[in-house]
């Protein structure tokens, strides 16, 4: 209904945003890799998901920072048992391609560590779109760092357990990832936390 928002950000938080567009204020709800990618101010463009509710025909309006994230949650939300909300904890949880790599892998293990995710919804929705992920063209587990995904993932777990802000350690690990592809585990914590 709508593809997407271009308009000025009035307001964020790392669950919604209230863009401005044609003199209209939107409330969209947003993932914290979203809000990550999200400037302070300005002109944003959110492509968007508009969910009706069958129970009381409510309507909430996601926005999501590239049209690739927005596929994801839609991918997740056709899984029986998942709804846009848990589908928005599990992608605050995993960056597109760590979810990725999480579904190639058929890594259920990953998804149950998320706060609501049950053994048998990680493992449905693993079931689920293993296939459908693979036919994307991102698909490929060879196009995504296992060690790389692996070692950032676990870092910001832990991170987030110990209380850090996971926007900010996301971004200092990535930052440090890439500096150095090999860095352990141990060290990349360390790094982040002394950088914090």
């Amino acid at each position: 209904m709508i593809h997407y928002l271009r308009g000025t950000l009035i307001e964020k938080s790392p669950v919604h945003a209230v863009v401005e567009a044609g003199g209209i204020a939107y409330f969209l709800h947003i993932t914290l890799f979203t809000f990550g990618r999200l400037s302070e101010s300005g002109q944003v463009v959110l492509y968007t998901h508009l969910n009706i509710s069958g129970q009381d025909y409510s309507l909430t309006l996601f926005g999501f920072g590239s049209e690739e994230e927005r596929d994801l949650f839609r991918k997740l939300i056709s899984v029986s048992g998942v709804g846009p909300n848990t589908a928005r904890v599990v992608m605050s949880n995993l960056r597109p391609e760590e979810l990725r790599h999480t579904i190639l892998s058929r890594d259920s293990g990953t998804l149950r560590r998320i706060k609501g995710i049950g053994e048998k919804t990680a493992e449905r929705i693993v079931l689920d779109l293993h296939d459908k992920i693979a036919k994307t063209p991102e698909g490929s587990l060879e196009k995504i760092s296992v060690a790389h995904n692996k070692v950032k993932s676990e870092a910001l777990m832990a991170l987030t357990s110990l209380g850090v802000d996971r926007t900010k350690a996301d971004k200092l690990a990535e930052r440090l990832v890439a500096a150095d592809p090999a860095i352990t585990l141990e060290e990349l914590i360390r790094q982040v936390l002394k950088q914090l």
